[in-house]
């Protein structure tokens, strides 16, 4: 065995549970500071994406019937959650974005914001539909959840696909919302790179992509939307 076959791979989250896979490939995700690998992301396509857009289908008509104080609920529920395990995610934004503990913390911390502020939310017209979000590296956490909370406070469900090159703390994040209470397939995560976004621009279920990152990474995301025809928003 290799010390790359040692490196854990990092688990999707499909219908309120870890979900491992053999992807044809991986990434390793290092430490920008040191360059030490912590993990690896499997760089997953087709067979996982349908697997996680139909685990969020399935549980779309119970979330979106409750109503938006209970969707909101889980939500704040979620953010206090954040916020006990802040410490957590702040490391593993800083291992795998490079930045300084002191800066993953406020990003942290405005996730948990987020999240909170939902008791008083309104929805918005993402409505009962599944969505898919892809993000970059930049704000691992807080770029990915200014999408997805209008999408589930508005009764979405939601199929992210996080930065392979940062993919620990939107895992972390996923296996809060099960502590929390949330409905298994609600809340999902599909690991991978442009595979994984053509596959879920392909999928006739997914009703919006939703784009969470720099300018340029959106603008190559909205040219595989396009590409597919499929509505999105950056």
């Amino acid at each position: 065995m290799t010390a790359t076959d040692e490196i854990l791979a990092i688990p999707l989250w499909i219908n309120g549970h870890a979900y491992l896979t053999m992807a044809p490939a991986f990434l390793d995700v290092c430490d920008p500071r040191n360059g030490q690998v912590r993990r690896r992301t499997p760089l997953c396509g087709d067979l996982e994406a349908r697997a996680a857009v139909e685990a969020a289908r399935a549980a779309l008509a119970a979330w979106s019937a409750q109503t938006v104080g209970q969707r909101a609920a889980l939500l704040a529920a979620l953010g206090d959650a954040l916020a006990e395990y802040g410490g957590h995610f702040a490391a593993l934004i800083a291992e795998e974005t490079g930045r300084q503990v002191e800066m993953a913390a406020v990003e942290v911390g405005n996730a948990v914001s987020l999240l909170r502020a939902t008791a008083g939310g309104v929805a918005t017209s993402t409505g009962s539909s599944v969505v898919a979000i892809v993000s970059d590296q930049h704000a691992p956490l807080l770029g990915p959840l200014q999408r997805a909370v209008p999408a589930l406070l508005s009764g979405a469900t939601v199929v992210l696909k996080p930065s392979p090159r940062a993919p620990s703390a939107a895992f972390a994040l996923a296996e809060l919302t099960a502590r929390s209470g949330f409905p298994g397939g609600v809340f999902n995560i599909l690991h991978g790179d442009q595979l994984a976004t053509e596959a879920l621009c392909a999928s006739k279920e997914v009703s919006l992509l939703l784009v969470a990152g720099e300018p340029a990474f959106g603008a190559r995301v909205a040219a595989i939307a396009t590409r597919h025809g499929k509505p999105f928003a950056d």
